[in-house]
């Protein structure tokens, strides 16, 4: 069952991707057009909906986040953008990621880890990751560099690219690229071994 929250969650409310390089992201990417793609997180959905509008009518987008209002705005702007293959859930990541086993081809976490390490909630979320997730399937990691801000958290909150990779490698995550994606971000691509 899905829980509902009125207060924000962590981070609620920021969004890296107005920071980032988004054509080196998406490039890095190479979302197809039959792709399942899963933003965990989400916020008000900047990534889910630039996704959606890539992956066009021949794949799905779910879209997750504790944080009811920016679940709210998404709908609105998906809606004004004419978007029908975006579907999107107010739930907590760290409880239950409200779809079946085995369907995502690619999997978003942008700057959302180390808040879900800041919570404790990390490996809650990476089990439920792993379960949705198809074989061989991608997760996306964006993190700020692990320097003193602004923007992002503080320095001590950060993840460097070791620690993520050291984290997700006891789920059966394999690293297979990084990259920087502007000043203040990085890129990890994952390949899942199921």
């Amino acid at each position: 069952m899905a829980t509902h929250s009125t207060s924000q969650p962590t981070g609620a409310g920021k969004s890296s991707f107005g920071l980032i390089d988004t054509a080196k992201f998406f490039q890095a990417l190479d979302l197809k057009k039959s792709t399942i793609f899963l933003d965990v997180a989400c916020g008000r959905g900047a990534y889910s909906l630039a996704a959606a509008e890539i992956i066009g009518q021949g794949g799905l987008v779910y879209a997750v986040d504790l944080w009811e209002e920016g679940i709210l705005i998404l709908r609105e702007e998906a809606e004004l953008k004419g978007l029908h293959n975006l579907t999107t859930f107010v739930s907590d990541v760290a409880q239950q990621i409200p779809i079946e086993d085995n369907c995502v081809d690619v999997c978003l976490m942008a700057t959302v880890l180390h808040d879900l390490v800041a919570d404790k909630v990390e490996q809650q979320v990476l089990k439920e990751i792993v379960r949705v997730m198809k074989a061989g399937g991608t997760l996306a990691i964006v993190e700020f560099y692990k320097k003193e801000g602004p923007p992002g958290p503080p320095k001590p909150v950060r993840l460097s690219p070791e620690e993520v990779d050291q984290m997700l490698s006891v789920h059966g995550f394999q690293q297979k690229r990084y990259t920087g994606i502007g000043p203040d971000h990085y890129l990890q691509l994952f390949k899942i071994n199921l």
